[in-house]
């Protein structure tokens, strides 16, 4: 009987112990499906309807994206992709069974909870491609199982979690394309499993840890777009691991180890562009036979490209453009034997020799190819018609000569081709109206000859068209002004193009820049011109056109530079150009007349040119007496005084008009050359000088001011200047720049340093930049010859009369200003 009752006990406390463990696990579960509504609820938007199904009264574990472990709890999360609007609800904490978590490539916006840290269990979390704000929760190192972590393509900020070593089970970790700061935190180099690092596209600063050579599992170290200084540690290039070695657009120096590529030796990928780094390429990185890429452009790289390039036969990149590599046209040929190369670019180096026939021979794959700025030689070889997968083509800056060959016309993917700066001669082969995928058409500054071809019409695509400087004749094709595609640049400046300008001009509506400058065009100024609505630069000085300026080019409400100097334009001043945001008019050298308008951008004299027009007048008061007080004067004397007295009167104002017109001309000649900045200086781009500055590099940089900075380069024309920008966020720099303008316009002394052009533009960015582009005074500073001890050639000093004549010239310079020119000058 007592067993009995002890059997009936067993099964009493059993059957509650079950009792109690499956309310509990149906609590569980229930909170599960909470948490879960909860996150649903979160979504501002689900326009795909991907989560209807949750809440319909059946089990969790059937919805949308959500999977259930056996005992039917959530343990995978996967939401990726479903372009869900919203914030990660704090409850996702309470999954606490959960493993995965994917929520990638959504809409996601706010903070990353912190609850995320009580997902003990979590091995990979992917919040990658959101709008995620805030800093990386500390928290979240409490989960410790974590293996994959990708947080990459939002926006967070902050620093790095110091804490990090706690995820000691972590292989991956994506943190890239953020808005990290700080420092790399030395605590990484504990992560002994690590082998994926990703930081790229942050603004991380300081040195890279040493410690990081402790990553003995490391393959992808990706460090590259930050702010980091200093040397590359060289225990980082003992992880015979790495696969990936990409460090670019940092501020890293230093040398490349020589033996690189036997301490690496299964590198795919090195990427060390846009830094600093010095001294030759290791002859050892081209026997790491399976590498695939590399990119070491936009470094202080010299010497010789060492052999071994006909070895990489995995090679899809090579990048060496923008150093100092001394070498010549046989890399082409070496790199023949890479039949995976899809880009090679040696561009902006001192590369010299003939352009190689084997050229031809290069990959088929072969999509872009940079050889500009460099000393090719000869023509360009027939055979480059065997590139038919190219889309960019660059060669100019060089010094290539001969014809153009009709094979180019059989590049038929091209977008791209430079030919610019050379010394190309012939006519413009027609073939190149095959090209028409073409967006960028550049061969100016060459000597091309003859008519532009109807052909160009073709070029359905094209953004932007440059055929300046060279000597091409007759009329522009009707074609070109229908080629509604240009929106950027269409430039057939200084050539000899005569005819009319028609009204197809106004089909280019999308055009930012028209330059047709230095030609023989003798029309009017067609009113179609209106309807470049996007118009922000127009040149059509020194011609011959005619006419009047048509009041309609103030309704163009972009316009920032109109030049039309130098023409024959007769009439008055359109009123509309006063309210213009014009960064520069110049109208001078014409035969306007009447009343300048005095408002808007005519109150700024630094920016408008009106020299050579001397019927214009400035106030009503002057014209008024212009026109009518020489017709009164005469009646005066004729009525009052004998015929005798006219006679003596006419000869004596006859010769006070021939002193006083020998005077206005030469008043107006002074006035015609004090116009330098546009009529004998062309204006100068931005991109060019960020180009012969490379990027405005503090290797050029030669002084800075209260206003700006000074850096020294070579124009491509070979000019040695000294490049002036004015930092425009520094108070008074506006101010600065106009009246620096407006000074220079006016002076003229040996003494003084010549301004030889100005940049009034945009950089890359939109932002508003300002340059003067003065001669350079190659001989350094006065104050490096007196301060400094800078000596001659033979080691000697300046001696006592170099002193005396130094002091004399300076007076003179400073008496000049004070007196000579205009009413003085403050100095």
């Amino acid at each position: 009987m007592r067993i009995y009752v002890h059997l009936l006990l067993f099964f009493l406390v059993l059957s509650t112990v079950l009792l109690l463990v499956s309310c509990q696990a149906t609590l569980i579960k229930r909170k599960d499906r909470e948490a879960l509504l909860d996150l649903k609820f979160f979504i501002a938007n689900d326009s795909s309807g991907a989560l209807s199904s949750w809440g319909n009264g059946s089990s969790a574990c059937t919805w949308t994206g959500v999977l259930c472990n056996h005992g039917g709890r959530v343990s995978k999360l996967d939401l990726r992709g479903l372009n869900l609007v919203g914030r990660i609800s704090p409850s996702i904490g309470n999954l606490s069974a959960l493993h995965s978590l994917y929520l990638q490539d959504n809409n996601f916006v706010g903070n990353i909870p912190n609850q995320l840290g009580m997902l003990g269990r979590l091995q990979v979390l992917n919040l990658s491609g959101n709008l995620l704000t805030g800093n990386i929760p500390s928290s979240l190192t409490n989960c410790t199982n974590l293996m994959t972590v990708d947080l990459s393509w939002n926006t967070i900020s902050g620093n790095i979690p110091s804490s990090i070593h706690l995820l000691q089970r972590i292989r991956k970790l994506f943190i890239g394309k953020n808005k990290l700061d700080g420092s790399i935190p030395p605590s990484l180099g504990n992560l002994s499993l690590l082998n994926t690092l990703d930081v790229n596209t942050n603004n991380l600063t300081g040195t890279i840890p040493e410690v990081l050579g402790r990553l003995n599992y490391i393959q992808y170290l990706q460090l590259s777009i930050n702010n980091l200084k200093g040397f590359v540690p060289l225990p980082l290039y003992n992880l015979s691991t790495l696969a990936l070695f990409a460090f670019a657009k940092n501020d890293l120096s230093g040398e490349i180890p020589t033996d690189i590529g036997f301490r690496l030796p299964n590198l795919r990928v090195f990427h060390i562009c846009i830094n600093k780094f010095s001294g030759p390429i290791p002859s050892s990185l081209h026997n790491v036979t399976n590498i695939e890429s590399i990119r070491m452009s936009n470094n202080l790289l010299t010497g010789s490209v060492p052999p071994g390039l006909n070895g990489l036969h995995n090679l899809t990149m090579y990048n060496i453009g923008f150093n100092h590599i001394s070498d010549t046209t046989r890399i082409i040929t070496d790199l023949t034997n890479c039949s995976k190369l899809q880009l090679i670019a040696l561009d902006e180096n001192l590369i010299e020799g003939s352009f190689p026939d084997s050229v031809g021979n290069l990959s088929s794959s072969l999509i872009k190819l940079y050889l500009g700025g460099n000393r090719i030689n000869g023509q360009i070889p027939p055979s480059i018609r065997s590139l038919t997968s190219l889309t960019l083509l660059n060669v100019s800056y060089n010094q290539l000569s001969g014809s153009i060959p009709s094979e180019i016309g059989h590049l038929s993917e091209l977008t791209v081709l430079g030919l610019a700066v050379n010394k190309l001669s012939g006519l413009i082969p027609v073939e190149i109206g095959r090209l028409t995928a073409l967006t960028t058409l550049e061969i100016n500054n060459n000597e091309l000859v003859g008519r532009i071809p109807e052909e160009l019409g073709l070029l359905q695509r094209v953004l932007s068209l440059d055929i300046s400087s060279n000597k091409l004749h007759g009329d522009i094709p009707a074609s070109i002004f229908a080629l509604r595609s240009l929106s950027s640049v269409l430039n057939l400046s200084h050539n000899s193009l005569s005819g009319g300008l028609t009204e197809t001009i106004g089909q280019l509506e999308n055009i930012i820049s028209i330059d047709l400058s230095d030609n023989l065009l003798n029309s009017s100024i067609p009113l179609s011109i209106v309807q470049c609505r996007s118009l922000q630069t127009l040149f059509l000085s020194r011609n011959g056109i005619s006419g009047v300026i048509p009041d309609s080019i103030g309704n163009i409400r972009g316009l920032q530079i109109l030049d039309l100097s130098s023409n024959k334009l007769t009439g008055s001043i359109p009123g509309s150009l006063a309210n213009l945001p014009l960064q520069l008019l110049n109208l001078s050298m014409n035969d306007l007349n009447g009343l300048v308008p005095s408002n808007g951008i005519f109150e700024n004299r630094s920016i408008v040119f009106l020299d050579g027009n001397p019927k214009l007048c400035y106030s009503r008061l002057t014209c008024y007496h212009s026109q009518y007080s020489s017709n009164r004067r005469r009646v005066h004397i004729v009525s009052a005084v004998a015929p005798a007295s006219a006679v003596a009167i006419s000869i004596l104002i006859l010769i006070f008009v021939f002193f006083l017109s020998r005077r206005y001309l030469v008043s107006a000649k002074t006035r015609a050359q004090d116009s330098i900045i546009k009529v004998n200086h062309p204006l100068i781009s931005y991109e060019e000088l960020w180009r012969v500055t490379n990027n405005f590099d503090q290797r050029n940089l030669i002084g800075v001011g209260s206003f700006g900075s000074v850096y020294k380069a070579i124009l491509h024309d070979g000019t040695p200047v000294a490049i002036k920008v004015l930092d425009l966020s520094k108070v008074g720099a506006p101010k600065s720049w106009v009246a620096e303008c407006q000074t220079l316009r006016n002076l003229r002394h040996r003494n003084l340093i010549k301004l030889v052009t100005i940049c009034a533009s945009a950089d890359f960015a939109g932002n508003d930049f300002r340059a003067l582009v003065y001669e350079l005074m190659s001989q350094g500073s006065l104050e490096d010859w007196i301060h400094q001890g800078k000596q001659h050639e033979d080691g000697a000093g300046l001696n006592a009369e170099e002193v005396l004549n130094i002091a004399i010239d300076a007076a003179s310079a400073l008496e000049y200003m004070h007196s000579d020119w205009g009413t003085g000058c403050a100095l």
